[in-house]
């Protein structure tokens, strides 16, 4: 019998203390926050679900955003200055990084090792969503050479794997971490990507997760995810207690 007085499990619960390892709230340099207010009301927002150290990671996309260490530095000084006027300073921790595209523009800066990681050697990285690079794998391989370690941002959101879900563990054979959205458990990208989210989930294959945030709408979604039972519950914690355990700088 469907007990209705069982409690609900909500993801917002998982979050205190959380390092957001993968979020858009650097103002004005990609389709995250526009201005420094967005980027403030975001990070507040966020603080109240309990995430206390952020690493925003602009995208870096040759034909769209073309970011580099400066930009993304600037972006950074001035959320820091907006920061100044508020009492969330002496509260958060935000350290920036970079979201990259492999694409031919990535290449050129994995050759030149001038890369923005979120912590040490770490670098994310994402693909895109119509098909991926048909060197994929041999990228994977330079970056291992080039020694960084490759966090491949939201795996759960690339449909041409649902039907070929083999080759997530070919790419975790070839060193490849795997960082989960957040908002993938609640659906916001479609039923699939959330099937496949638990799948990978339930098959201990995510590494890390990551809010992936760019406006104040994901934050309603993730505040309001309900988780579907302990065991989804449990695995995820894991997840969530490993991007605490490696990218926390306190």
């Amino acid at each position: 019998m469907l007990n209705f007085f069982s409690k609900k499990l909500y993801l917002r619960d998982l979050l205190e203390g959380f390092v957001d390892i993968h979020n858009h709230i650097l103002p004005g340099i990609d389709d995250g926050a526009k201005n420094t207010e967005e980027s403030i009301a975001l990070i507040k927002r966020l603080k109240d679900l309990g995430i206390r150290q952020f690493i925003p990671t602009p995208h870096v996309m040759k034909d769209y955003y073309p970011n580099t260490d400066e930009s993304i530095g600037d972006a950074y000084q001035i959320l820091l200055e907006a920061l100044t006027s508020t009492d969330l300073l002496s509260e958060i921790t935000i350290n920036p990084a970079a979201e990259y595209m492999l694409d031919d523009s990535f290449e050129d800066l994995l050759r030149k090792e001038d890369l923005f990681t979120l912590k040490k050697k770490y670098v994310l990285v994402e693909l895109s969503y119509f098909q991926p690079p048909i060197n994929l794998e041999s990228i994977i391989f330079d970056i291992k050479v080039k020694g960084y370690i490759p966090v491949l941002a939201h795996p759960e959101r690339y449909k041409y794997y649902h039907n070929n879900y083999n080759y997530y563990q070919r790419l975790k054979q070839l060193g490849c971490l795997f960082q989960l959205n957040l908002l993938s458990l609640s659906g916001h990208y479609g039923k699939e990507e959330k099937n496949i989210a638990y799948k990978l989930l339930s098959n201990e294959l995510i590494d890390f997760t990551g809010t992936d945030t760019h406006h104040l709408k994901h934050i309603d979604k993730l505040s309001k995810t309900i988780l579907p039972n302990k065991d989804s519950r449990n695995i995820l914690l894991r997840s969530i207690k490993n991007t605490n355990s490696t990218f926390s700088v306190t």
